[in-house]
């Protein structure tokens, strides 16, 4: 799959290069991401280029993942990241992250917004689902901001840091994207 820019008003989204890994690095150390984010600690380099050069740019080509990074169309500022795991069932799962100077500015809302778009219309996806930490309350408010229902607190659903926790789970259909 040919990665696209999709532009989205005052962001652009791009795929991911080897110069984004220094950037991935630095906003991955950020204690609230890591608060909600299942990342490997302590976070090294060589975890930023594993993200980049085989999930991001290496899922484009296998069609696994669509990963985008959010820049400020202006300036070209990295702002946050948002990517879908494709299923191959023409569903997937979405996630995102923004970093720690660029919070509060409506990037993971419009740049989530503008993935699913494009998602539902170019890769013809029926479903997308959203799940999140129980407490990440910034996660659900871009989620729900968006159109995504929240269907059910799983118990123990998703990893974190060895342990289990439990998971809110949501998902959106072409005909509820805001």
């Amino acid at each position: 799959m040919t990665p696209p820019d999709i532009d989205a008003g005052w962001l652009r989204l791009r795929p991911f290069t080897d110069a984004d890994i220094d950037w991935v690095h630095r906003v991955s150390l950020d204690p609230a991401l890591e608060r909600f984010i299942d990342l490997p600690s302590p976070y090294l380099r060589e975890h930023a280029a594993y993200f980049v050069e085989r999930l991001a740019v290496e899922g484009w080509r296998s069609g696994t993942r669509a990963e985008f990074l959010a820049e400020d169309a202006g300036t070209a500022g990295r702002l946050g990241r948002v990517g879908l795991h494709l299923r191959g069932d023409r569903t997937a799962e979405i996630g995102f992250w923004v970093a720690p100077t660029s919070r509060g500015r409506g990037v993971a809302p419009t740049a989530a917004r503008a993935v699913c778009r494009w998602a539902f219309a170019e890769l013809g996806l029926d479903h997308v689902e959203w799940r999140a930490e129980v407490g990440n309350d910034a996660s659900r408010r871009v989620a729900e901001k968006i159109g995504f229902r929240v269907e059910a607190t799983l118990r123990r659903r998703l990893v974190h840091r060895g342990e289990r926790v439990d998971a809110w789970v949501g998902s959106l259909l072409p005909a509820e994207l805001r």
